[in-house]
Order: structure tokens, then sequence, then C-alpha cells
């Protein structure tokens, strides 16, 4: 039976798989899905996981439940040779092997892109998974819980001090959800005052969010500063060490939390394996997703999604090649299983053609800003359009009606403010009462004595 072999359950890969379980005849064709994780993560919910908004294990889509015709392996793969056909997957603690393939699809999606700039590969914290974003909400809880008791001072302000780095739209959803979620926290926190709470995002750019218009970015930073939340732009971070914040400008600020979302890169796992690349480490495809060394095309090699650099046949693409967002990935996926089936089946595949809809955030509740060709919309109208698009959005309709539960709860009970940081360190409770052996009596030692 022809194998397909799809490393990453991310977008693009998730897709890819369900559409060929559609897609592909009984026997005609084995799909085996490759991740470290065992759910893909519906990213542009992330913010709202850190606010309280949404359930963190309702933005997450498991893959085994939905992609119930495939072969889910939770593993890494830690090698590629196309020449042969195979692929070394790596499960966590075991052993690793190999496994053939007929075509290999490549969606390994992106991860943060840093500089090195002091302390922020120790301190600082990504927002790109779940277990990131639960963190996030987490610490914020618990240090104003911490903050609540505690005299004015820089040990207070630190506590209530968050900085974001990066204005593009994770960032901005992820700065404006905290200042949102802070701010109706502070009913419950009498000796706390909004004055009290310092929100900072830095942007190295002379402007945020360039998908959307300058008069949409700049209402944005109006909002956001009407609700003490202050952007600096065209400003650098330059040193981040044990929180103590350095900036271009010469302002100085101590933080708890750093939220690094300054730009993502193609996954790197690929170096080594021969798979032409560019400069930016994307994989190189042509617009039909199969993968191309110069002007030959890898037979069987497929790409597409964040870790792909595929042409953009609209015209809208930054540099003519399509920008690394959910919109891409979701429909490169869709296009991409059929292409594949096409294959096996002896006909042609078709090129991936998608002009950008527009964009859409979520900047706390009743906030939000969106932007197709020249309509945009702010405030509470595009904050629904917001819920209403991603709602829809995140895949099968049983994680649908999760969210959506979610919100509706919210609306009723709002947010829940609970944190269990602690989950993080589960045996420590346990482990400070828990009994132990007696330890066994030293032996005396006899002291020999010797002549003179």
């Amino acid at each position: 039976m022809t194998r397909i072999v799809i490393v990453g359950g991310g977008y693009a890969g998730f897709y890819t798989a369900y559409k060929l379980q559609k897609l592909l005849r009984r026997g005609e064709a084995e799909v085996v899905v490759i991740d470290p994780l065992p759910y893909m993560t519906y990213q542009p919910f992330l913010p709202e996981v850190a606010a309280g908004s949404i359930e963190a294990r309702h933005a997450i889509v498991p893959l085994r439940r939905h992609l119930n015709k495939c072969r889910v392996i939770t593993a890494r793969v830690t090698g590629i040779d196309h020449g042969s056909k195979s692929v070394t997957v790596t499960p966590e603690g075991q052993p690793s092997f190999s496994l053939d393939y007929d075509h290999i699809v490549i969606t390994a999606g992106a991860v943060s892109r840093t500089f090195p700039i002091p302390g922020v590969a120790d301190f600082a914290i990504g927002m790109k998974t779940i277990e990131e974003a639960v963190s996030v909400r987490d610490r914020v809880i618990d240090n104003l819980h911490l903050a609540a008791d505690m005299p004015p001072g820089p040990a207070r302000d630190r506590l209530l001090t968050i900085v974001v780095v990066g204005g593009g739209f994770a960032g901005i959803e992820a700065f404006a959800e905290l200042r949102s979620m802070v701010s109706a926290m502070l009913k419950e926190f009498p000796t706390i005052g909004i004055d009290d709470t310092h929100f900072h995002l830095i942007e190295a750019m002379d402007r945020i969010m360039p998908e959307v218009s300058a008069k949409s970015a700049q209402w944005v930073i109006k909002n956001l500063e009407k609700r003490q939340a202050f952007i600096h732009l065209n400003t650098q971070l330059t040193s981040a060490v044990d929180g103590k914040l350095a900036l271009s400008n010469g302002m100085t600020l101590e933080t708890d939390i750093v939220i690094w979302t300054a730009g993502v890169k193609a996954q790197s796992m690929l170096g080594g394996t021969g798979i032409p690349l560019d400069e930016r480490e994307r994989i190189c495809a042509r617009a039909d997703l199969r993968v191309e060394d110069g002007d030959t095309i890898l037979e069987g090699m497929w790409t597409a999604g964040d870790v792909a650099r595929v042409p953009d046949l609209s015209g809208g693409g930054v540099g003519g090649y399509c920008v690394p967002n959910a919109q891409h990935a979701v429909r490169q996926g869709k296009i991409m299983a059929k292409n594949i089936v096409a294959v096996i089946r002896g006909e042609e595949p078709k090129n991936y053609v998608h002009k950008n809809l527009g964009a859409v955030a979520g900047l706390g509740v009743g906030h939000g800003v969106f932007q197709s060709g020249d309509l945009a919309l702010t405030g509470l109208l595009a904050w629904f359009a917001h819920r209403f698009y991603h709602g829809f959005a995140i895949p099968m309709w049983e994680r649908k009606a999760r969210v959506f539960s979610n919100w509706l709860v919210h609306f009723f009970w709002g947010r829940d403010f609970s944190s269990v940081r602690k989950v993080q360190r589960p045996r420590d409770f346990f482990e400070e009462f828990a009994s132990r052996p007696a330890e066994a009596p030293k032996k005396a030692t006899r002291q020999k004595v010797g002549a003179r």
C-alpha cells in the first residue's frame, strides 16, 4: 500500500491528513502523522487562553480522535533520507526507528525567532504553545495575589509589570487580552488600583500590526493607552537579565514576566537532510506544493505552511511568497491533499492560489480590529467579528461547541481567574509530607592505635 508520511500535525499537517482520509479510497494509501505532541494547537486562541476566556484544552484538537483513519505517532522526526525514502522517528525516551514512505509531507511549522539579547533565552517566554499561554495566565494571576499583600515599592511593582516584545498580531492580542484580564480582576483586589499595574509593549518598527491600515493601527494604540497599556515604537530591547530590562530609548523596567512575540522562523529540524532550503531555512516549493531543487522537482516530497516558501500567485505576498499565517496553512493543506491523491491516481496537481481575506484581532472583551481590503472596523463590532470568525474557524464541530460554551459561560459569570501554577511541579506537596525510610545508623569506627 502507498504510504504517505506527514511530518508535523499543526494547521497544514492536520488539514492535509483530515482531507486525505476523506479523499482516499479504502486500501488506496496509508496516512501516517508524526508529531511530538498528540494535538494541534489553534494558535489564534492562545491570547484568550492566557487571559482566562477559553479553557486550554478547548483550544487544541486531539489528533487521534479526529484523524481516526490515520496512524498517529507521537514522536519527533530526526532524519529524512529522500534517496531511500525513509524517515528516522524518535519517540521521547524510546529508541529511534526507521519508517519508509512513498510520499512525504513536511509541515513542521514555525518556532519563535529570537535574537542574542542578554537574558532573553533565560528569562522570557513565548506565545506559540498552549503550555506557554497557560503558564503566563497562572503567573499573572499568582503575581496579583502576592502583590495584594505587599507594601508599595520596587518588589511590588515588579510583580505588577507585564512586558511584551513584538507588535505583530500575536503580541498585540496577548498584550491587550492580558490587560483586559487584569483590569477585570482588580475588583477582587481592593489594595491594587489600575495605576499600580504597568503594561508595556516594545516594538522595534515605527508601527504595529502591518496587516491593518495605519489608521486602524493608530486606533489600537490610543485604545490601549486609554486602558493604561503603553506601546513603545522604534524601541528595542537591549537586555533582559533577571527581568531587569534595558531599552534602546534609555528606559529601564523591572518585571517578572517578559513575553516574546517578535517574529517566527521556520522549524530548523531539516538542516543536514539535503532538503533544499532558502536563506531563511524555508523549504523551496512550487505553486503546486511539491518541493523543488532549482528546476528539479523532488518527486514524492511535498510541503506547506510556515516551514515552506510557497509562491503567492495572487500577487499579495511579501517578496512574492505566501506569508506565514493560518489562512494559507489551512488552505494549502487542503489543496496539497487533493494534489497528492491526484498524483497517486496519475493525474496532474493544481497550483495553490488564495487571496488574503483580511485580518481580525481581539483586544480584550469588547475591543477588536478588523481589516479586509479598504474595509476597516474597530471596537465592539470588530470584536464580534473576531469571535465569530475564529469560533467557526477552529477545526471540528465539537471543538467549536466547547469554545462557544466557554464564551457563553464567560458572558454570565465572567472569566475564570483560578490559577493552577503548581501543576507544573505536581509532586512538591506530596514530597514535602511523604514519609521516608529511617537512615541506617552509622557504624562506629574503631581508632587503630599503633605502636610508636
